[in-house]
């Protein structure tokens, strides 16, 4: 075991598992911070089957677990808990353009004509449509908790040998060796170094709420209603990718008062890792709740937001989750907080609005949505995309209703929240809105 020592304020050791070539990138990473250094102990493990028994040799000497993937993690997960807190680096984001890119001008493998493991399915169609490459000869096969690494194996193998594929683009170190003594040309995917810098924080504010009672650790979920995500292909995957870019510079602003991590948890929701301490201070010793505000002002949208609280990473999650189904059952006006005695509490935006409105139901915004469609047509506008004051001189209603109706359409999945455009004037931007007109007939 070889360490990277340095004179962490919150005395925060990070336990590091897995292949050489991940630990060797991971303390490269670490050693570039210099303003609070980290303090990493190493243990190698080149097969996720053996990841584990190499965590268990650290948990006497660290605070955290940090694995290289999800693989490992429930690998080493699968026999029961881990007597630390531990946390994974997630696949996916902006390692699959680069693994591409990497094997487009090495000639390794035609993007093309390829198989890919880990990577969810959702993250590689967009990438390629963003590429303008077809997926009709590209093979995915996501993570999940039941794929092993053999099958992966099998997976690539299988469309490389029936001539499907050029080759194989994988996460797993291990299975990249073995597919190279198969003569399957493969490129591994390896995590971005803005990934592994977001991960190494959440693994040390993990760390910290582990030692300090304070400092529990807590984790948000923010996740936007359903209504939000598009139903079809077509250009409003980039008003949905335009609306999570939005939605996590809106989180960005409340996390950095509370020193927490912001990571895209999947589709369509984000984790907030931060300390229990951290979290009574960001919202006035949880007066209010936090997020909904800075949400609300920059997507004119409601996203349900529960917090969980626990001494563990899984605890936690588990909380988080039961909060936010919660939250959502009360339409995004309140926050949950779970604890680990199980009892949910109530959180409003701000001591002045503590009650939630309720909302017209999804048959009345039909009607709604069929009135104003046929205003525009009536004044020749056909571009189906209105903002609260163009709604209002149709309807001939004030602003407040017309925001109002806006909210509503959104919530029953027949509008779409733009981001605001940019704009140089005074002022907050007027949100716009795509209506969704097609799926009346749905």
């Amino acid at each position: 075991m070889d360490a990277v020592r340095g004179p962490l304020p919150e005395a925060v050791t990070i336990g590091v598992i897995g292949a050489e070539r991940f630990i060797h990138r991971i303390a490269a990473v670490a050693r570039e911070e210099t303003r609070t250094p980290y303090r990493l102990v190493t243990g190698a493990a080149d097969r996720e089957v053996d990841a584990r028994e190499r965590a268990m040799r650290l948990v006497g000497d660290v605070d955290v677990l940090l694995f290289s993937g999800p693989l490992s993690y429930d690998e080493a997960i699968s026999d029961g808990p881990l007597p630390v807190p531990a946390t994974f680096v997630p696949t996916g984001g902006v390692a699959l353009p680069t693994a591409l890119l990497r094997g487009a001008l090495t000639g390794a493998v035609d993007p093309a004509r390829v198989s890919i493991d880990s990577a969810p399915e959702r993250d590689v169609r967009e990438t390629y449509a963003e590429l303008g490459v077809s997926m009709d000869d590209v093979h995915v096969l996501e993570y999940r908790e039941s794929v092993t690494a053999e099958q992966f194996l099998a997976f690539h193998r299988e469309h490389y040998d029936a001539g499907r594929t050029s080759g194989a683009i994988t996460t797993v170190p291990w299975l990249a060796e073995q597919l190279s003594e198969a003569g399957v040309p493969n490129i591994t995917m390896a995590p971005a170094v803005m990934t592994l810098r977001a991960t190494l924080r959440t693994a040390r504010l993990l760390g910290s709420g582990a030692r300090l009672e304070d400092s529990r650790i807590a984790i948000v979920i923010v996740r936007l209603p359903d209504s939000a995500l598009p139903n079809r292909t077509s250009s409003s995957n980039y008003w949905y990718q335009e609306l999570m870019l939005s939605l996590h510079r809106a989180l960005l602003h409340d996390a950095r008062r509370m020193d927490a991590a912001v990571l895209q948890r999947d589709e369509n929701s984000y984790l907030v890792i931060t300390t229990m301490g951290s979290l009574r201070s960001g919202t006035d010793d949880l007066a209010r709740a936090p997020f909904l505000a800075s949400i609300r002002s920059a997507l004119s949208l409601d996203a349900g937001v529960g917090i969980g609280l626990g001494m563990t990473t899984l605890e936690a999650e588990e909380n988080a989750q039961a909060a936010v189904n919660l939250a959502e059952a009360s339409s995004g006006e309140l926050a949950y907080l779970v604890g680990p005695h199980g009892n949910p509490v109530p959180l409003p935006e701000s001591q002045e609005n503590p009650a939630p409105e309720p909302e017209p139901v999804a048959d009345r915004q039909a009607e709604v949505l069929q009135e104003i469609i046929g205003l525009l047509d009536a004044s020749g506008d056909d571009s189906r995309v209105v903002d609260a004051d163009r709604v209002s001189r149709l309807q001939g209603v004030t602003l407040r209703t017309a925001r109002r109706t806006l909210r509503a359409l959104v919530d029953a999945g027949l509008a779409w929240p733009m981001p605001p455009a940019r704009v140089q004037k005074a002022g907050r931007p007027a949100v716009r809105y795509q209506l969704l007109d097609e799926r009346l007939i749905t």
